[in-house]
C-alpha cells in the first residue's frame, strides 16, 4: 500500500504506544495508558473489520467459575492459586462495570445455574458433596455462601433434579459492551486502524519496528493483546481454542432467565432477546478445535442442536437463526500471561475463556508494565 504523506504524518509518525488487538484487553490497555499519559499518541491495530478473537464473539457471561469448574481447577492448582484466580475475575468484572456502567453493557445479575447430565452421576455427586467445602473456601471473597441448591424448575430434560445456583453470576450484552469500549477509546483520542494484520516486529532497543500486511512503521512501545492469535507473533505457551455458538430465532413465552452451565462449563446457554444462545462442545474434538479458523463444524453444531432438542427446549419448536465461532487463548495453567517480552515489547494474553471477567484487569496490568 502506497500511503500519502498525510496518512504517514497523521497515523504512523511519532507513535508512543501501539497495541495489537482491539478486544477487551487491548482497548482497556489503551484507556489505562491514556489516563497515565494524557499527551501520548496511541495507536491500536486490529486485524478484522470488527474486533476478532473472542471479545465480540462470546456469550456474554459475567461469571467467575461454576462449582465443577472450580473443583476441576483444584486438581491442577493450589487453593491459594484458585482463590487468586477467582478474586481477579471478580475484580475484573467490577472494573468493567465501573469503566462502562451497568446500563451501557446491559448488566443483569440474574444468577447462574449449573446443570448435571443424568449420565454423569459421579460428577454430580462429587460436586454436591464438595459444595459446602468450596463455599467455605470462597467465603472470604464474597462473605456469603456462593453455591446453593435449587430444583430444576425450567423444564430441562435429561439432567439431575437439583441444580447448583450462584446468586452472584451476571450477564451482559456483548455487542453493547464492545460498542461502549470502542466509543470510550475513540472519544479519548486514541486511533484505531482496522483490517491491519501485524506480521512481525523487531525491538531496536530505542523503538520497535512493526511490519504489517500494509505498511511498516516505528513505535516507542508495543503491546500484544491478541490472546488466541498470540502464537503468530510471540513465543509464549498459548493455544488457540475455538468456541462455536448458535442462536435461535425468537421463541414466544421463553421463560428462562439467568446463565446456565453444563458439563464442567463445556456447554453454556442463556436467554437473550427471547432467543436461546448456546455455545460449547469443544470437548468433542479438543485437538481439532485448537485452531484459528473462525468457522463451524457439523460435529459440534449438530451436537448443539441435539442438546437444544433433548435438554434445553425438549417441548418447544425452534429454528436456528445464526451460527458463529470465536477464538480463545488457553494453556496448561489458568493464569494469564502479562509480561515484558523485550526492551520495548509487552504482552497480555492467555485469558483462558474468561475474557469478560478478566479482560479489563489484564489490560490494566499490561499498561502498568511500563514506568
Amino acid at each position: 500500500m502506497n500511503l500519502s504523506y498525510w496518512e504517514i504524518k497523521s497515523w504512523l509518525s511519532h507513535v508512543n504506544y501501539t497495541i495489537v488487538g482491539s478486544g477487551i484487553v487491548g482497548l482497556s490497555c489503551a484507556l489505562q495508558l491514556k489516563q497515565r499519559f494524557p499527551k501520548a499518541n496511541i495507536l491500536i491495530l486490529e486485524r478484522g473489520l470488527l474486533p476478532q478473537g473472542a471479545s465480540a464473539k462470546n456469550a456474554g457471561f459475567a461469571c467467575f467459575g461454576s462449582l465443577s469448574e472450580i473443583l476441576d481447577d483444584l486438581k491442577t492448582h493450589s487453593e491459594d492459586e484458585v482463590l487468586k484466580l477467582i478474586q481477579k475475575r471478580i475484580d475484573g468484572l467490577n472494573l468493567l462495570r465501573q469503566n462502562l456502567s451497568d446500563q451501557s453493557i446491559d448488566y443483569q445479575q440474574l444468577g447462574g445455574y449449573e446443570l448435571f447430565n443424568n449420565n454423569d452421576l459421579e460428577l454430580y455427586e462429587t460436586s454436591l458433596a464438595q459444595r459446602k467445602a468450596i463455599n467455605k473456601l470462597l467465603f472470604p471473597i464474597l462473605k456469603e455462601s456462593i453455591f446453593t441448591l435449587k430444583a430444576n424448575s425450567f423444564g430441562f430434560k435429561n439432567i439431575q433434579n437439583q441444580v447448583v445456583f450462584n446468586l452472584f453470576e451476571g450477564q451482559i450484552d456483548t455487542g453493547k459492551m464492545m460498542e461502549s469500549l470502542l466509543l470510550k477509546v475513540q472519544s479519548a483520542g486514541i486511533k484505531i486502524l482496522n483490517n491491519v494484520t501485524v506480521e512481525g516486529f523487531t525491538d531496536l532497543d530505542s523503538a520497535v519496528e512493526v511490519k504489517t500486511n500494509h505498511f511498516q512503521f516505528k513505535t516507542d512501545k508495543l503491546f500484544i493483546a491478541t490472546n488466541g492469535f498470540a502464537s503468530q507473533l510471540i513465543n509464549e505457551p498459548v493455544k488457540p481454542a475455538r468456541a462455536q455458538v448458535l442462536i435461535t430465532k425468537p421463541i414466544n413465552n421463553l421463560d428462562i432467565k439467568g446463565t446456565f452451565h453444563l458439563d464442567k462449563g463445556y456447554y453454556y446457554f442463556r436467554n437473550i432477546n427471547n432467543r436461546i444462545l448456546l455455545g460449547g462442545g469443544r470437548n468433542l474434538d479438543i485437538k481439532g478445535e485448537e485452531t484459528m479458523e473462525m468457522t463451524e463444524t457439523d460435529l459440534i453444531q449438530n451436537h448443539l442442536e441435539q442438546l437444544l432438542k433433548t435438554t434445553i427446549l425438549p417441548n418447544t419448536p425452534f429454528e436456528i437463526d445464526h451460527r458463529w465461532s470465536g477464538i480463545m487463548g488457553v494453556g496448561n495453567q489458568k493464569n494469564a500471561i502479562v509480561k515484558q517480552l523485550s526492551t520495548n515489547a509487552f504482552c497480555g494474553v492467555r485469558l483462558g475463556g474468561m475474557g469478560i471477567a478478566i479482560g479489563s484487569v489484564i489490560g490494566k496490568e499490561l499498561a502498568q508494565l511500563i514506568d
